[in-house]
């Protein structure tokens, strides 16, 4: 009887974590529809970003920041936790020559590339399969950053 009992809690915790990451699904598929909708995800968009011929890029990243930093006062203000119940705390990372090098070379990626991590699901929920090749490239540099990060200025 108590086995029955357990098993029955564990369906349904189950149940409710499935629900959680369903809700997390449907959010990101909603982020990429904006993300089509918003026109941010062309090659050229990025490269007239790129070469200071549009302001809109800049000011769809100035608003994201925007809404970034009001979201982290409100998470403080109010100790909002995460979806496990966790507290959320910011922990500011030290500032070290990595982070220009790091910079510089996502720039040259996202330049040549025109997405950054994000985009690159919506480009190819859009049938641009070249954004498969952006995706290899994303995933080879978590690799050799994984490999490599003993090596590498923290």
């Amino acid at each position: 009887m108590e086995q029955t009992m357990q098993k029955k809690e564990d369906t349904s915790w189950t149940l409710a974590s499935l629900m959680v990451y369903v809700r997390i699904l449907l959010m990101g598929m909603y982020f990429g529809v904006v993300l089509v909708k918003a026109d941010v995800i062309r090659w050229e968009r990025i490269n007239d970003m790129f070469m200071f011929r549009e302001p809109d890029m800049y000011l769809i990243m100035g608003t994201a920041v925007l809404v970034g930093m009001i979201g982290m006062q409100i998470i403080k203000r109010f100790n909002i936790k995460t979806i496990d119940g966790e507290p959320i705390a910011y922990q500011p990372k030290p500032y070290h020559r990595g982070i220009i090098s790091g910079g510089v070379i996502f720039g040259m990626g996202w330049a040549i590339t025109g997405a950054c991590p994000g985009p690159i699901y919506a480009q190819l929920g859009l049938g641009a399969w070249q954004a498969i090749i952006t995706l290899g490239g994303a995933l080879a540099g978590m690799y050799l950053y994984g490999h490599f990060q003993d090596y590498l200025p923290h």
